[in-house]
């Protein structure tokens, strides 16, 4: 009898592991999201501006930006549109001395600088960038859903041509508020690129392409979240027929 109930229950165990496996819901929808690929300028809400610290060399016009036709060659066979030339945003500086110079590249949007919200959980942002072999530093600006504003080391600028830069988010920065009425994305600020004190700083130029994000875009979707922003007919013409209605209370007193 043992000897029954030791196959019976092995036989048990095997038809479990047999049965098909049944898909489970998941929260999980990872995509990969590109924020600019700089070809149709006139596509976005935002434009794009740069700016520099003091010792730049304004009265030759530096910092200077533009959009030139070109592309990394591994991005070549994802243009599809032949009507259209590939481009690229081009900046170029120049310092009156060597030094802790930097410039930063930012999204403008009505004159004024512009934060671009990015969709759910993000875990990683990349893009291209064109290095000329200077020993010049860039990070990646970004704001939490604190205000707070980080900087994300990229990497080193000591390489000729195109490269394909990964930065991951770390998990300690706050994507979400938690209050009801707080942000509800990480934004992008923008691009800065220092200057090693030692490097030449008289002719440089950059060159970006294909910003994007990888990013989890059904974390911050749960069951309910149409009531999130629910109306409670709190409006404005709310507010003020309640008051007058308070007032019409208190005159009949």
């Amino acid at each position: 009898m043992k000897k029954g109930a030791v196959v019976f229950t092995s036989l048990a165990l095997l038809a479990a592991f047999c049965l098909p496996a049944v898909a489970q819901p998941s929260n999980r929808a990872v995509e990969t999201i590109v924020v600019d690929n700089f070809d149709d300028t006139g596509s976005n809400e935002w434009t794009w501006n740069v700016t520099a610290s003091r010792f730049i060399d304004s009265e030759k016009g530096f910092p200077k930006q533009s959009f030139f036709e070109g592309q990394p060659n591994s991005l070549k066979y994802l243009n599809t549109n032949s009507e259209s030339s590939p481009k690229v945003l081009g900046v170029k500086t120049s310092y009156l001395r060597k030094g802790e110079n930097w410039f930063e590249i930012y999204p403008e949007k009505d004159g004024k600088a512009y934060e671009i919200p990015l969709i759910g959980t993000v875990s990683q942002i990349d893009f291209w960038v064109w290095g000329a072999n200077y020993l010049y530093f860039i990070d990646l600006l970004v704001r939490d859903a604190d205000g707070r504003v980080y900087t994300l080391p990229a990497g080193q600028l000591t390489f000729e041509g195109w490269r394909n830069v990964i930065v991951p988010i770390p998990t300690y920065i706050r994507q979400r508020s938690r209050l009801r009425s707080g942000p509800k994305t990480l934004m992008f600020v923008g691009f800065r690129v220092r200057t090693d004190p030692n490097e030449y700083v008289d002719d440089f130029n950059i060159f970006l392409d294909q910003l994007k994000y990888t990013t989890n875009t059904l974390s911050n979707i749960y069951d309910g979240y149409e009531l999130t922003n629910i109306d409670f007919g709190d409006s404005s013409s709310s507010s003020s027929s309640g008051s007058s209605s308070s007032s019409s209370t208190g005159d009949a007193k």
